[in-house]
Formats: C-alpha cells, structure tokens, sequence
C-alpha cells in the first residue's frame, strides 16, 4: 500500500536507485531537484533535504523566486515511487507554467493509478492550507496526466505555450 512522506535522508540509497532510473538529466516533476542540487553524496543529499523541509516551513524566508512548497514522496516499504510538490501559492512563473501542484512517478511504477493517488492526497492538504483551487500544469502531450488532473475534476483552461513548451492548464476547485 502506497504511502506519503516527508523527503528524510533514511532513504538516501532508496532515492538514488529512483533518480538514476529517471535517466541523467531528466526533469523529476514533483521532486523539488535544482540543477545545482549534489545529491550522490551524504552530506549533498542531506543539504537538499534540509532545502526540501526549509521551503515547506512558511516562517523561513526564502530565496529570490521560490515560493513556500510542501514536498511528498509516494514510497512502498523503502522504496520510492514517486515524488509530489504542493506550492503554497502562485509567483508569475509558476501561474504561466508551473501550477501549484506537480509529480512525477519513476517509470517502472507508472500505469498502476499512483499519479490519481498521490494527487487525492495532496488536494486535501492544500485544502489544509486554505486554498480554494489549484492550478495543476502538464505537457500538452502527456495524456496520462492530464487524465490525472481531470480524475479530480480539473477543468481545462487552455493550452499555451510555455518556457518549458507547449502545456496544458487545469484548475481544480477544492
């Protein structure tokens, strides 16, 4: 049975099997990982994670375009399926592109519902946090998402071009 989690250094070996799965330089929707993260070692995992819980904490000020971000990972036992990010609210960069919500699923745990699931979960903690919808983005190709999004009843606003490509824009009214 699938579980939430904080992001916890207990999982380093678990997380990295994970990550080296996505392939070098693949994008890992959900997970929180800047390009300048080192995440190999210990010590460089062990700063990431402490980021990770730092941006989830709104009484920490945060650098220059973050905004405060809950992080998930979607975990089986000690392994990790999956990663899953609620954003508190919406910059100008993430209103064109990013939405609030984003996830990934590693590509062997994909096709079992986990993407439905997770998203289910994180829905009730942004109604937690007081929010009255969500913008969640996807590709503009990436059907499987979108039937994600539109499980939870994600209404399509548009499709527009974006830095990142082409996206599809949902808001879910919670």
């Amino acid at each position: 049975m699938p579980e939430l989690i904080a992001p916890t250094v207990r999982l380093h070996t678990a997380w990295l099997e994970s990550h080296h799965e996505w392939g070098p330089g693949v994008h890992e929707d959900g997970a929180g990982l800047l390009p300048s993260d080192e995440v190999e070692s210990a010590a460089g995992f062990a700063a990431w994670i402490a980021r990770l819980s730092d941006e989830s904490d709104p009484a920490k000020p945060l650098s220059e375009g973050r905004v405060h971000c809950t992080y998930r990972w979607v975990v089986e036992g000690d392994r990790i399926l999956g990663a899953i990010a609620l954003r508190h609210e919406l910059n100008d960069y993430l209103l064109r592109v990013g939405g609030n919500i984003g996830y990934g699923i590693r590509p062997s745990a994909r096709r079992r519902g986990l993407a439905t699931w997770a998203l289910g979960r994180m829905l009730d903690e942004a109604r937690a946090l007081g929010l009255d919808r969500v913008l969640v983005t996807c590709e503009e190709q990436n059907i499987a998402s979108a039937k994600t999004i539109e499980r939870h009843g994600g209404v399509l606003e548009d499709v527009r071009d974006t830095e990142l490509g082409p996206a599809r824009r949902y808001w879910i009214t919670l």
